[in-house]
Protein backbone atom coordinates (compact mmCIF):
# COMPACT_ATOMS: atom_id res chain seq x y z
CA UNK A 1 0.00 0.00 0.00
CA UNK A 2 1.08 3.68 -0.64
CA UNK A 3 2.40 6.24 1.95
CA UNK A 4 -0.65 8.26 2.99
CA UNK A 5 -0.18 12.15 4.01
CA UNK A 6 -2.48 14.84 4.76
CA UNK A 7 -2.33 18.28 2.38
CA UNK A 8 -1.14 21.10 4.43
CA UNK A 9 -0.47 23.60 2.27
CA UNK A 10 -1.25 24.26 -1.62
CA UNK A 11 1.89 26.06 -3.34
CA UNK A 12 1.07 26.87 -6.88
CA UNK A 13 -0.35 25.18 -10.28
CA UNK A 14 1.36 23.56 -12.91
CA UNK A 15 -0.12 24.49 -16.33
CA UNK A 16 1.61 22.76 -18.18
CA UNK A 17 -0.44 19.60 -17.56
CA UNK A 18 -3.78 19.42 -18.60
CA UNK A 19 -5.02 18.20 -15.62
CA UNK A 20 -4.21 21.36 -13.43
CA UNK A 21 -1.73 19.14 -11.11
CA UNK A 22 -0.69 21.16 -8.59
CA UNK A 23 2.91 21.59 -5.93
CA UNK A 24 1.87 21.17 -2.55
CA UNK A 25 3.13 20.70 1.08
CA UNK A 26 2.13 17.94 3.58
CA UNK A 27 2.39 16.73 6.96
CA UNK A 28 5.53 14.40 6.56
CA UNK A 29 7.43 17.61 5.64
CA UNK A 30 7.53 16.59 1.97
CA UNK A 31 6.68 18.75 -1.20
CA UNK A 32 4.53 17.10 -3.85
CA UNK A 33 2.89 17.30 -7.40
CA UNK A 34 -0.30 16.39 -6.59
CA UNK A 35 -3.05 15.14 -8.89
CA UNK A 36 -6.43 15.69 -7.94
CA UNK A 37 -9.74 13.61 -8.29
CA UNK A 38 -11.82 16.39 -9.48
CA UNK A 39 -10.12 16.88 -12.63
CA UNK A 40 -11.72 16.53 -15.94
CA UNK A 41 -9.81 13.14 -16.61
CA UNK A 42 -11.38 11.70 -13.37
CA UNK A 43 -10.05 8.69 -11.26
CA UNK A 44 -8.97 6.40 -14.00
CA UNK A 45 -5.98 8.59 -14.51
CA UNK A 46 -5.18 7.94 -11.21
CA UNK A 47 -5.70 4.41 -11.64
CA UNK A 48 -3.30 4.25 -14.13
CA UNK A 49 -0.48 6.66 -12.10
CA UNK A 50 -0.39 3.95 -9.56
CA UNK A 51 -0.87 0.91 -11.59
CA UNK A 52 2.11 2.16 -14.03
CA UNK A 53 4.57 4.23 -11.87
CA UNK A 54 4.59 1.48 -9.45
CA UNK A 55 5.07 -1.43 -11.90
CA UNK A 56 7.39 0.70 -13.70
CA UNK A 57 9.64 1.72 -10.32
CA UNK A 58 9.79 -2.14 -9.59
CA UNK A 59 11.10 -2.85 -12.66
CA UNK A 60 13.93 -0.65 -11.91
CA UNK A 61 13.06 2.37 -13.97
CA UNK A 62 13.14 5.39 -11.98
CA UNK A 63 9.86 6.91 -11.41
CA UNK A 64 8.81 9.27 -8.39
CA UNK A 65 7.63 8.25 -5.27
CA UNK A 66 3.47 8.04 -4.87
CA UNK A 67 1.54 8.64 -2.05
CA UNK A 68 -2.05 9.00 -0.94
CA UNK A 69 -2.76 12.81 -0.11
CA UNK A 70 -5.91 13.62 1.85
CA UNK A 71 -6.93 16.83 0.86
CA UNK A 72 -8.94 19.03 2.95
CA UNK A 73 -10.43 21.75 0.52
CA UNK A 74 -10.32 24.63 2.66
CA UNK A 75 -6.85 25.14 2.06
CA UNK A 76 -7.64 26.31 -1.31
CA UNK A 77 -9.78 29.49 0.34
CA UNK A 78 -6.98 31.25 -0.09
CA UNK A 79 -6.39 30.86 -3.33
CA UNK A 80 -6.82 33.84 -6.33
CA UNK A 81 -7.14 31.35 -9.04
CA UNK A 82 -11.12 30.44 -9.44
CA UNK A 83 -10.10 27.89 -11.31
CA UNK A 84 -7.65 26.19 -9.25
CA UNK A 85 -10.63 26.82 -6.23
CA UNK A 86 -12.77 24.95 -8.38
CA UNK A 87 -10.78 22.01 -8.49
CA UNK A 88 -9.57 22.06 -4.22
CA UNK A 89 -13.48 21.84 -3.93
CA UNK A 90 -14.18 19.43 -6.22
CA UNK A 91 -11.31 16.97 -4.84
CA UNK A 92 -11.53 17.01 -1.19
CA UNK A 93 -10.76 13.39 0.13
CA UNK A 94 -8.14 10.80 -1.34
CA UNK A 95 -5.86 12.00 -3.93
CA UNK A 96 -2.86 11.30 -5.47
CA UNK A 97 1.07 12.88 -4.67
CA UNK A 98 4.14 12.68 -6.72
CA UNK A 99 7.82 13.72 -5.35
CA UNK A 100 8.63 16.44 -6.56
CA UNK A 101 12.13 16.82 -7.74
CA UNK A 102 13.78 20.21 -6.91
CA UNK A 103 15.86 21.36 -9.77
CA UNK A 104 15.17 18.49 -12.36
CA UNK A 105 14.93 19.55 -16.23
CA UNK A 106 12.67 18.58 -18.54
CA UNK A 107 14.18 15.93 -21.10
CA UNK A 108 14.96 17.28 -24.63
CA UNK A 109 16.76 14.53 -27.16
CA UNK A 110 18.53 17.78 -28.16
CA UNK A 111 20.64 18.44 -24.92
CA UNK A 112 20.64 15.20 -23.61
CA UNK A 113 22.07 11.63 -25.01
CA UNK A 114 20.70 8.45 -23.70
CA UNK A 115 21.82 4.55 -24.13
CA UNK A 116 20.26 1.92 -26.51
CA UNK A 117 19.70 0.05 -23.50
CA UNK A 118 18.48 2.57 -21.54
CA UNK A 119 15.98 3.93 -24.17
CA UNK A 120 14.85 0.56 -24.97
CA UNK A 121 13.97 -0.18 -21.19
CA UNK A 122 11.95 2.78 -21.43
CA UNK A 123 10.42 2.23 -24.71
CA UNK A 124 10.04 -1.31 -24.14
CA UNK A 125 7.54 -0.12 -20.78
CA UNK A 126 5.51 2.60 -22.53
CA UNK A 127 4.77 -0.15 -25.04
CA UNK A 128 3.88 -2.63 -22.06
CA UNK A 129 1.23 0.14 -20.77
CA UNK A 130 0.18 1.77 -24.36
CA UNK A 131 1.74 5.18 -23.71
CA UNK A 132 0.68 7.29 -26.23
CA UNK A 133 2.28 10.49 -23.89
CA UNK A 134 6.07 10.09 -24.06
CA UNK A 135 6.70 11.77 -27.77
CA UNK A 136 8.92 14.55 -28.76
CA UNK A 137 5.95 16.36 -28.30
CA UNK A 138 5.37 15.99 -24.55
CA UNK A 139 8.22 13.71 -23.32
CA UNK A 140 7.03 13.26 -19.73
CA UNK A 141 10.69 12.78 -18.17
CA UNK A 142 12.81 14.72 -16.35
CA UNK A 143 16.58 14.93 -15.79
CA UNK A 144 17.61 14.68 -12.19
CA UNK A 145 20.75 14.31 -10.88
CA UNK A 146 22.06 13.62 -14.30
CA UNK A 147 19.41 10.34 -14.35
CA UNK A 148 15.84 9.70 -16.07
CA UNK A 149 13.20 9.86 -14.60
CA UNK A 150 9.57 8.90 -15.96
CA UNK A 151 6.66 10.61 -14.96
CA UNK A 152 2.76 11.46 -15.87
CA UNK A 153 1.55 7.49 -16.98
CA UNK A 154 -2.13 9.15 -16.22
CA UNK A 155 -2.55 8.40 -20.79
CA UNK A 156 -2.12 5.00 -20.60
CA UNK A 157 -3.55 1.36 -20.61
CA UNK A 158 -6.18 3.00 -22.54
CA UNK A 159 -8.31 -0.32 -22.86
CA UNK A 160 -9.69 1.01 -19.31
CA UNK A 161 -11.77 3.10 -20.42
CA UNK A 162 -13.73 0.55 -22.34
CA UNK A 163 -13.67 -2.82 -20.74
CA UNK A 164 -15.70 -4.72 -23.51
CA UNK A 165 -12.80 -4.51 -25.77
CA UNK A 166 -10.19 -4.68 -23.50
CA UNK A 167 -8.52 -7.67 -24.68
CA UNK A 168 -8.37 -6.52 -28.15
CA UNK A 169 -7.35 -3.04 -27.65
CA UNK A 170 -4.25 -4.81 -25.28
CA UNK A 171 -3.44 -7.33 -27.83
CA UNK A 172 -2.73 -4.40 -30.60
CA UNK A 173 1.07 -3.22 -31.38
CA UNK A 174 2.86 -0.41 -30.43
CA UNK A 175 4.40 2.84 -33.07
CA UNK A 176 7.51 4.07 -31.27
CA UNK A 177 8.50 5.98 -34.19
CA UNK A 178 7.78 9.04 -32.18
CA UNK A 179 9.03 8.47 -28.98
CA UNK A 180 10.72 10.78 -27.41
CA UNK A 181 14.00 8.21 -27.63
CA UNK A 182 13.13 6.40 -30.73
CA UNK A 183 16.45 8.66 -32.03
CA UNK A 184 18.89 6.90 -29.42
CA UNK A 185 18.42 3.63 -31.17
CA UNK A 186 16.73 1.30 -28.40
CA UNK A 187 17.64 -1.97 -27.63
CA UNK A 188 13.96 -3.24 -27.36
CA UNK A 189 15.42 -7.15 -27.75
CA UNK A 190 17.64 -6.82 -24.67
CA UNK A 191 14.56 -4.98 -22.85
CA UNK A 192 12.26 -7.68 -23.20
CA UNK A 193 14.66 -10.21 -22.46
CA UNK A 194 15.29 -8.57 -19.01
CA UNK A 195 11.51 -6.66 -18.38
CA UNK A 196 9.37 -9.89 -19.54
CA UNK A 197 10.06 -12.57 -17.44
CA UNK A 198 9.43 -10.04 -14.50
CA UNK A 199 5.99 -9.16 -15.25
CA UNK A 200 4.38 -11.88 -13.28
CA UNK A 201 0.69 -12.43 -11.96
CA UNK A 202 2.26 -11.95 -8.67
CA UNK A 203 4.22 -8.50 -9.40
CA UNK A 204 0.94 -7.08 -11.23
CA UNK A 205 -1.31 -8.26 -8.35
CA UNK A 206 0.62 -6.71 -6.05
CA UNK A 207 1.05 -3.48 -8.00
CA UNK A 208 -2.79 -3.59 -8.43
CA UNK A 209 -3.29 -3.23 -4.80
CA UNK A 210 -1.86 -0.54 -4.34
CA UNK A 211 -4.68 1.16 -5.97
CA UNK A 212 -7.44 2.78 -3.22
CA UNK A 213 -10.86 0.81 -3.93
CA UNK A 214 -12.88 4.02 -4.52
CA UNK A 215 -11.12 4.82 -7.59
CA UNK A 216 -12.10 1.30 -8.18
CA UNK A 217 -15.74 1.00 -6.74
CA UNK A 218 -18.84 1.15 -9.22
CA UNK A 219 -17.00 0.60 -12.86
CA UNK A 220 -19.96 -0.53 -14.77
CA UNK A 221 -19.24 -4.53 -15.44
CA UNK A 222 -17.57 -5.15 -11.99
CA UNK A 223 -18.74 -7.02 -8.82
CA UNK A 224 -15.95 -5.41 -6.73
CA UNK A 225 -12.78 -3.58 -6.37
CA UNK A 226 -10.97 -6.87 -6.68
CA UNK A 227 -12.43 -7.78 -9.81
CA UNK A 228 -11.40 -4.95 -11.65
CA UNK A 229 -7.84 -5.23 -10.40
CA UNK A 230 -7.92 -8.79 -11.89
CA UNK A 231 -8.97 -7.33 -15.06
CA UNK A 232 -5.66 -4.68 -15.20
CA UNK A 233 -3.76 -7.91 -14.53
CA UNK A 234 -5.19 -10.20 -17.31
CA UNK A 235 -4.25 -7.46 -19.73
CA UNK A 236 -1.14 -6.61 -18.58
CA UNK A 237 -0.26 -10.60 -18.32
CA UNK A 238 -1.49 -10.92 -21.66
CA UNK A 239 0.29 -8.41 -22.82
CA UNK A 240 4.50 -8.78 -21.15
CA UNK A 241 5.64 -12.20 -22.88
CA UNK A 242 4.80 -10.99 -26.64
CA UNK A 243 4.92 -6.88 -27.06
CA UNK A 244 8.44 -6.60 -27.68
CA UNK A 245 8.00 -7.98 -31.10
CA UNK A 246 4.98 -5.51 -31.66
CA UNK A 247 6.76 -2.51 -31.16
CA UNK A 248 7.63 -0.88 -34.44
CA UNK A 249 10.38 2.38 -34.85
CA UNK A 250 9.58 4.14 -38.20
CA UNK A 251 9.89 7.58 -39.59
CA UNK A 252 8.76 10.20 -36.95
CA UNK A 253 6.06 12.94 -38.67
CA UNK A 254 7.03 15.45 -40.56
CA UNK A 255 6.95 18.25 -37.87
CA UNK A 256 9.49 17.50 -36.56
CA UNK A 257 11.09 17.47 -32.90
CA UNK A 258 10.62 20.78 -30.66
CA UNK A 259 14.10 22.76 -30.83
CA UNK A 260 15.87 23.70 -27.54
CA UNK A 261 17.48 27.29 -27.52
CA UNK A 262 19.90 27.48 -29.98
CA UNK A 263 22.69 28.81 -27.11
CA UNK A 264 22.37 25.02 -25.67
CA UNK A 265 22.13 23.24 -28.81
CA UNK A 266 25.15 25.28 -30.35
CA UNK A 267 26.95 26.11 -27.82
CA UNK A 268 26.65 23.03 -24.83
CA UNK A 269 27.27 19.33 -25.53
CA UNK A 270 24.79 16.58 -25.38
CA UNK A 271 24.40 15.69 -21.42
CA UNK A 272 24.63 11.64 -21.22
CA UNK A 273 22.23 10.93 -18.31
CA UNK A 274 22.02 7.09 -17.26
Amino acid sequence: MLSEVIATRYVTPLREGGSLPGIVEADDLGTYVMKFTGAGQGRKTLVAEVVCGELGRRLGLRVPELVRMQLDPVIGMGEPDQEVQELLKASGGLNLGMDYLPGSLGFDPLAFEVSAREAGRVVWFDALINNVDRSWRNPNLLVWHGELWLIDHGATMIWQHNWPTAEKSAAKPYDASDHVLASFGPDIEAAAAEFAPLVTEELLTEVTAAVPDEWLADEPGFDSPDELRAAYVRALLGRAPVIGERISVGEPTKDGPSRVPGWLATELPRRAVK
